[in-house]
C-alpha cells in the first residue's frame, strides 16, 4: 500500500450498493415525540440521553454505536427515527446518524468485500462502514445535567474494545453534538492517533432527513462545487459521471452517489456551505455547512433505500470507499496527534 493518490479509478462497472444490509421500508407514521420511547424498543435496550435547548431536542444512545437518533426543532422533524426498530442489528436501523469509522463503505480485496490489505500486505476484516456503530460509546454530558444538558461527548478508545484484528491502531474516536440554539446542530468527529505509526482513517456521518417520499420531486437539493461519482465494482470511485450542484431529489443521478468536492469557498463567516435542501411542502429549508476546521470534508453522499422510504440521506464524508486501496480522500493522522472534522446542520421552517 502506498501514500494516497489523488488519481481517480476509471473503471465502468455497476456500482456497489451504499449499504448492503437488507431492511423493510419504513411506514409513513410520524416518528414518535422525543420525550417518549418508539414503540418496538425493547425494555432491556440501552439507555437513552435526551437533551434540549429552548427550541430542539436530540436522542442519544451511546451504548448502540453512539447513535444520534432523531432530531427536532420547535417541533418539527429534523432527522428521522423509526416506529420499531431492532437494537440486536443497529446497522439494519434506517434512522438518526450512524457513525462511520475508521473507514466508509465497502472494501474489497481480490474481489471479496469486507477486506482490506495493510501496509504490511496482510489482508485484515473491516465490515462495511467500519465497526463503530456497532460498538459502545462512553457519554459525557455538556451544558448541565439531563434535560438541561445542550450536548454530549461520545467517546470510542482502542484500548476498551477489541478490534485490533481489523485495525491494529491506538486510536481515540470522539464525537461532539452540541445544540446552538434555533434549529442549530454542531457535530464534531475528532480522531486521536496514540500510536507511534502513521494511523490510515476516513471517518463520516449518515445523516437520516426526515422526508415524506411523495416530496422528493418537489425538494431542491443544492451541493457544493463537485463532481459525481459512484463506486465500481472494484472498489474504486469511477470517473465523474457529472458536474452538477443542483437537483431535484428525485433524480435518478442521486442515488448511492458520491460528491467529491472541489476547492472549498468560505462565506464571509468562515463557513463552507456543503449542501442545503429545500422543501416548500413543509417549508422547510436544511443547510450543511463546514466551519473552520483542520480536516476538510472530501465528499457529501447522497442515499436513500427506496424510492418510497420516508427519509434521505445527505452524508458528509472525509473519504471515498475502498479509500485505503485508491487513495480518494485517505488521511494519514500523524503519531501522538489529533485532528477534527466538524459540520453545522442548520434547520428553518416558515412555520
Amino acid at each position: 500500500m502506498t501514500m494516497p493518490s489523488t488519481t481517480s479509478a476509471s473503471s465502468a462497472t455497476s456500482p456497489a450498493p451504499h449499504d448492503s444490509t437488507a431492511a423493510s421500508t419504513a411506514g409513513s407514521t410520524p416518528p414518535p415525540h422525543p420525550d417518549t420511547k418508539p414503540a418496538g424498543i425493547d425494555p432491556d435496550a440501552p439507555a437513552i440521553l435526551t437533551l434540549r435547548n429552548a427550541h430542539d431536542v436530540i436522542r442519544v444512545a451511546p451504548a448502540i454505536g453512539g447513535r444520534l437518533l432523531d432530531w427536532r426543532s420547535d417541533g418539527h422533524a429534523v432527522l428521522r427515527w423509526p416506529t420499531e426498530v431492532d437494537w440486536r442489528m443497529p446497522a439494519k436501523i434506517r434512522g438518526g446518524n450512524p457513525l462511520l469509522f475508521p473507514f466508509i463503505g465497502r472494501h474489497f480485496v481480490d474481489g471479496e468485500a469486507n477486506r482490506w490489505r495493510d501496509a504490511t500486505g496482510t489482508v485484515r476484516p473491516m465490515p462495511q462502514h467500519g465497526f463503530a456503530r456497532d460498538l459502545p460509546f462512553e457519554a459525557r454530558q455538556l451544558g448541565g445535567q439531563s434535560d438541561d444538558a445542550s450536548g454530549v461527548v461520545l467517546t470510542l478508545d482502542s484500548r476498551r474494545v477489541d478490534q485490533a484484528a481489523a485495525y491494529p491502531f491506538d486510536f481515540v474516536f470522539e464525537v461532539e453534538y452540541e445544540l446552538l440554539g434555533a434549529g442549530r446542530l454542531r457535530t464534531t468527529l475528532t480522531v486521536e492517533n496514540r500510536g507511534d505509526t502513521p494511523m490510515p482513517y476516513y471517518a463520516g456521518t449518515h445523516f437520516y432527513f426526515d422526508l415524506p417520499h411523495a416530496l422528493r420531486s418537489e425538494s431542491r437539493l443544492a451541493l457544493a462545487d463537485a463532481s459525481q461519482h459512484r463506486q465500481q465494482a472494484d472498489g474504486g470511485p469511477g470517473a465523474a459521471l457529472s458536474h452538477r450542484t443542483a437537483f431535484a431529489l428525485d433524480d435518478p443521478l442521486l442515488q448511492d452517489t458520491f460528491h467529491v468536492l472541489a476547492s472549498p469557498t468560505p462565506d464571509r463567516a468562515g463557513d463552507r456551505l456543503l449542501a442545503s435542501l429545500d422543501t416548500p411542502s413543509l417549508g422547510r429549508t436544511i443547510r450543511i455547512v463546514q466551519p473552520p476546521s483542520n480536516a476538510a470534508w472530501y465528499a457529501v453522499t447522497t442515499w436513500s433505500e427506496a424510492p418510497d422510504a420516508d427519509f434521505y440521506c445527505i452524508e458528509p464524508w472525509l473519504g471515498l470507499p475502498d479509500a485505503i486501496h485508491h487513495g480518494q480522500g485517505l488521511r494519514w493522522l500523524q503519531p501522538h496527534s489529533r485532528e477534527a472534522a466538524i459540520c453545522v446542520i442548520e434547520a428553518r421552517f416558515a412555520r
